[in-house]
């Protein structure tokens, strides 16, 4: 090309160039990002995905207090759909792959605390057979009476009766989250950890939440339920920690979050 000829095109450029930049017409580096509609792996958020017959499955994204960003997962049972059950093995704990082997549920969540002997800190009751001792002034519990009936609540508002109440499963844990569709008080430390919960909204549904990384305090936690649009009317922490864990295998909605320690107590559900 001759240089007569590279000096015109270069006189041209700038006459393009220059026009536009006053008009704040070139290029931005600044990328303007919309209101998101999905997590940062790409997960659809905020909307109730049809699983199995009764199963809803959705995503939230859920800051806590420094800004860290958690995509939570909640899924939803219609009990008049479902049969809940509590899996109760201290003499043998498994992983969630193998209760998953052996009840073939629609889900599972981890339950309530045990200790290092793989025993239950509190009341269990799995197909009818007690063990253990009932909390008594605090923590709750989720029940299934001999008609099927599912329920969930507070042991200090409603204390467990040993003489009046025929349980067919249930697994108590600690502590209350919400009371009333309303956050409760409670002291706990501020840890951040892996966090597991069950709740039943003002509808009567069953709901299982789970928070798979280290980032809510109780506290924290407590305060998003209540803030949500979940319309929550009970909420109780289960054994979080190395212990959470969430399976739902319904239709479309196949999950896994696999506990880090083997599990003597679980919650399952399977179609009625």
């Amino acid at each position: 090309m001759s240089r007569k000829l590279l000096v015109r095109l270069s006189l041209l450029l700038c006459l393009l160039i220059f026009p536009l930049a006053s008009c704040d017409l070139l290029p931005s580096v600044t990328v303007s990002i919309t209101p998101a509609t999905s997590s940062s792996n790409g997960t659809q958020l905020n909307v109730w995905n049809r699983g199995a017959t009764g199963v809803e499955v959705r995503y939230e994204d859920w800051k806590n207090s420094d800004g860290d960003d958690e995509t939570v997962t909640i899924v939803r049972f219609d009990t008049h759909k479902i049969k809940v059950s509590v899996g109760y093995q201290p003499g043998q704990p498994l992983s969630m792959n193998d209760w998953t082997q052996l009840e073939h549920p629609l889900a599972i969540i981890n339950g309530g605390y045990f200790d290092q002997q793989f025993n239950a800190t509190a009341l269990v009751v799995s197909n009818g057979k007690v063990f253990g001792k009932s909390y008594t002034g605090f923590g709750g519990m989720l029940s299934v009476n001999a008609r099927g009936s599912i329920s969930l609540r507070s042991l200090r508002q409603q204390p467990y009766d040993a003489n009046s109440e025929h349980l067919e499963q249930a697994t108590q844990s600690s502590p209350v989250l919400m009371s009333g569709g309303k956050r409760t008080q409670f002291s706990a430390d501020a840890s951040q950890t892996r966090r597991s919960i069950v709740a039943m909204d003002k509808q009567g549904r069953l709901l299982f939440i789970v928070s798979p990384n280290q980032i809510f305090s109780l506290d924290e936690l407590a305060d998003q339920l209540a803030s949500s649009d979940l319309s929550i009317e009970v909420a109780l922490n289960l054994d979080g920690g190395s212990s959470t864990c969430l399976y739902v295998n319904g239709g479309s909605s196949h999950i896994s979050i696999d506990s880090l320690a083997k599990l003597p107590l679980v919650i399952i559900v399977k179609a009625r």
